[in-house]
């Protein structure tokens, strides 16, 4: 059995990435939005606040999670882009999705969901070989490449949609 926690397995970085991965990559973020509109459609309030596992956020949570943790990453990628190795800021999921607009109706967080990426995939479109290996600093991860950055965000939106579409698999919804 598959490891609730983890529906497409665990991230693996690797080395070196090819224009065609990157463009694969990219096509994940372009499409995430209405894969998880879909994902998360018609359900009432009672099956947003299932956890997709004991112990796990609400299906409500990670739909305020993503758009939260992607519009971190989008701003990550530009301060790459526009400065030399800058130190981002880490933040706290859990606090965030502790807060106050976790509570909204998820269309909020669907919307910009959809604005993010549209953004975030010109600018992705736009970046040619050397912009890939930019990179910017986590404090707790250490130099990060924006090649490498975009494959973890590529498996962080399957991972997330996986945790929706298993639960309602697994649910019967």
């Amino acid at each position: 059995m598959t490891d609730p926690r983890y529906p497409i397995g665990k991230f693996q970085r690797q080395d070196t990435y090819s224009g065609a991965d990157l463009e694969g990559f990219i096509r994940t973020l372009e499409q995430l939005p209405s894969q998880f509109r879909v994902a998360l459609s018609g359900l009432s309030a009672a099956q947003l606040d299932t956890p997709y596992r004991e112990g796990g956020w609400t299906l409500r949570q990670l739909a305020h999670h993503v758009p939260d943790s992607h519009l971190n990453s989008y701003t990550r990628f530009k301060l790459a882009l526009t400065e030399d190795n800058p130190t981002i800021k880490p933040y706290d999921e859990q606090g965030w999705a502790n807060l106050a607009d976790s509570s909204l109706p998820i269309e909020v967080s669907l919307q910009l969901l959809e604005a993010v990426h549209a953004r975030w995939v010109v600018v992705l479109r736009s970046l040619e070989g050397a912009h890939w290996a930019r990179t910017f600093n986590h404090p707790e991860n250490g130099r990060l490449r924006l090649d490498t950055a975009l494959a973890l965000y590529d498996w962080h939106s399957r991972h997330h949609l996986g945790h929706a579409v298993n639960l309602r698999s697994a649910q019967g919804w």
